[in-house]
């Protein structure tokens, strides 16, 4: 191994100034273990901590060259420069590698101290507020670019226009775009984006129409727009003329943003593609980043076994790549190879940091296992070093809920070292829905509404403790207030796509093109899920105008009628004609599936001995043979949200190869062969 040498001059030269020079050099060639090196020898040789006759500018070099590596040790050397030999470039270079709030707080501090502002350091705090999404904030650094004199800089309003997209504002980001007198293409791209999100595809392909010239971002940002609205064929009519008619070639960013719009729409058969370009341009190693948005895609298009092949395959692994992986695997209720995988990770030496420990508890809630989720709870701090957050808090009273251990649960929430939050009550709500416990659901539930008067979920979920408890008239009286207020249940839909294309369902649905055969299946599966056991679950549901139950039968049968209707069953009803017999039936939900569904669900894929796979909002349910992967453990009617439920990602073939290596490293996964022969072809 090679050792770095030096030799401090003589003493009629500077060495701090020398030192100065070297440190440099290791900033502009990225070589940090020479900086450690040298910023040792500066404390050894006395040149550090400066005093206060030596000059600060070598504390000034070493919090430039750590901002580029290590964030702790650079606000530590930042700390230690008296302000009076701090910059402008200083606050800019500290802002733009810290966290936004941070960024923002650095911001007031060098304004407070009349430090001259250009536009560069503007940017950087135009960039750190459009992570912040903060309305407030970007006015009055808009009021500031105006003060400043600024407008005439375009990278700034492209910031500061990206600011204004990230808050919802059109007319923001519209009138700084009309003023700007050059516009770029990232200023059309940026003004794309913000029609696209929150105007609309129709006005957003107007603008691209429009475009003079197009970037590989906006290509991807159009596609984006198709992918997440379900238009698959529109989607990859654009990537063709992307790639073939304008011979753009997909970077990394473009594959990955691709990729994260097929994990949100389902959308598996465009992650394929995908995947196929990915490989033929790249090849079979297409890199941590897209390997891991490839592991992501699958899972959450309900591809488990593809995922599995993807991450085996990959040659590197960070940390991220093995969140996706466990992640996926906890959203497809494997919790025991949840632990597995996890005991593997740390086998390999990678470090698990608090994403991966949400998996790992929301996998234990899902799988029943109490005292696996406090060991892994109890470990985060005293063993990884991981302070747990309102997530985690969240997932162990989801944990204990379940189980039925309700005192624990509000022991936990008593001993947190800050205020519940919405997410962590609505769990014990959920659970109170349950185990049936209406008083503690009822207190719970006007502590929810302090904190979201318009969450329409537990509004609902209380209503529905009152009608299993009996309690109509309270039902009925709280469905009245929720109405009065013009407080709406967000209606649930269901989707699927069948050839390319995206069908979508909600209750009662009739606007299908194919209603009439879709209905005419629904009859007849009804029909036949009875003769195999399925009995409509009325208990939640509010008869009107009855006295008792047993009055109510025309009611009753009006109720049944709405169950039948609901937008999973019209889904599969659609599915069991649309899709070749035998095939797995994907369907994705906007909600959580209902016990009534979930019990239909149950018998149809023994009936019609079919595979169906149902991603509703928390997780995946596989139910196979008259079974459920979840193994109907106490399903609570409100989650903590998963840790992957948005994150950190053909029409031809563009295989020409087959894989290197197929084979798991993982042999003592629990059916890791039926994961992969699933879906294998999702990988060949």
């Amino acid at each position: 191994m090679q050792v770095m040498r030096w030799t401090l001059p003589n003493a009629h030269h500077n060495p701090a100034l020398h030192l100065r020079s070297l440190l440099r050099r290791c900033a502009r060639t990225s070589s940090i273990r020479p900086a450690t090196q040298l910023h040792a020898a500066a404390i050894v040789s006395g040149l550090l901590p400066a005093s206060s006759s030596d000059p600060h500018f070598l504390l000034n070099a070493l919090f430039h060259l750590y901002s580029l590596s290590s964030l702790s040790h650079a606000i530590h050397l930042f700390n230690q420069i008296p302000n009076s030999h701090k910059d402008s470039v200083d606050y800019t270079v500290l802002i733009s590698a810290t966290n936004p709030h941070h960024a923002l707080r650095l911001f007031s501090q060098m304004r407070s101290l009349s430090l001259p502002l250009d536009p560069v350091s503007v940017l950087c705090v135009l960039t750190k507020c459009s992570h912040l999404g903060c309305v407030k904030t970007g006015l009055q650094l808009h009021a500031l670019v105006v003060k400043l004199g600024f407008c005439g800089c375009v990278r700034v309003c492209n910031a500061l226009m990206d600011v204004y997209v990230k808050c919802g504002l059109v007319g923001g980001f519209r009138r700084v775009f009309e003023e700007m007198g050059l516009k770029t293409v990232v200023s059309w791209t940026v003004v794309l984006e913000g029609v696209v999100k929150w105007e609309g595809l129709e006005n957003g392909r107007k603008v691209f129409d429009e475009m003079p010239d197009r970037n590989e971002v906006a290509w991807t940002v159009m596609i984006v727009g198709y992918v997440e609205n379900g238009m698959t064929r529109e989607a990859f009519e654009l990537l063709r003329e992307m790639i073939f008619g304008c011979g753009f070639v997909l970077n990394d960013v473009s594959l990955c943003s691709i990729l994260a719009a097929c994990s949100r729409s389902g959308d598996v058969s465009l992650g394929r593609w995908v995947h196929g370009y990915a490989v033929k341009e790249i090849g079979w190693d297409v890199g941590v980043m897209v390997g891991t948005g490839l592991v992501d895609m699958y899972a959450k298009c309900g591809r488990i076994g593809a995922a599995l092949v993807v991450f085996a395959n990959m040659p590197r692994r960070n940390v991220v790549a093995w969140n996706a992986m466990i992640g996926g695997l906890a959203m497809h209720g494997k919790g025991k190879d949840v632990v597995d995988m996890f005991d593997c990770m740390i086998g390999e030496g990678v470090r698990p940091d608090a994403l991966t420990f949400l998996a790992l508890l929301s996998a234990c809630s899902h799988s029943g296992m109490v005292d696996l989720g406090w060991k892994y709870f109890n470990e985060l701090e005293s063993i990884h070093g991981i302070n747990p957050e309102m997530e985690h808090y969240a997932c162990m009273v989801d944990l204990l809920g379940r189980a039925g251990k309700m005192e624990e649960a509000k022991a936990l929430i008593e001993s947190m070292p800050f205020a519940p939050n919405e997410v962590v009550m609505g769990s014990l709500l959920g659970s109170c829905y349950t185990h049936g416990k209406v008083k503690l659901g009822e207190r719970i539930m006007r502590e929810l509404v302090q904190m979201d008067p318009l969450n329409t979920e537990y509004h609902v979920l209380l209503s529905n403790m009152y009608a299993l408890s009996g309690k109509d008239d309270k039902a009925n009286s709280l469905r009245k207030v929720l109405k009065k207020r013009g407080i709406k249940k967000v209606p649930g839909t269901s989707s699927m796509y069948v050839g390319g294309q995206l069908h979508q369902f909600i209750a009662g649905d009739k606007s299908h093109p194919q209603t009439a055969g879709i209905y005419m299946m629904l009859d007849d599966m009804i029909r036949l899920l009875r003769l195999g056991g399925y009995v409509p679950n009325t208990n939640s549901q509010v008869l009107f105008g009855c006295s008792t139950r047993d009055d109510c039968s025309e009611a009753l049968e009006e109720v049944e009628q709405v169950l039948f209707t609901h937008s999973e069953k019209l889904a599969l009803a659609f599915g069991l004609t649309s899709t070749p017999s035998g095939s797995t039936i994907h369907i994705f939900k906007n909600l959580r599936i209902c016990q009534d569904c979930h019990s239909a669900m149950k018998i149809a894929s023994y009936v019609y001995n079919r595979e169906i796979v149902v991603r509703d909002r928390y997780r995946f349910h596989s139910f196979k043979q008259g079974s459920c992967s979840c193994s109907d453990y106490c399903p609570n009617p409100v989650n903590p949200k998963p840790p992957f439920s948005s994150s950190p990602f053909a029409s031809f073939s563009l295989f020409s190869a087959t894989p290197p290596f197929i084979s798991l490293p993982f042999p003592h996964f629990r059916d890791s062969d039926s994961y992969v022969n699933d879906d294998f072809e999702a990988y060949l």
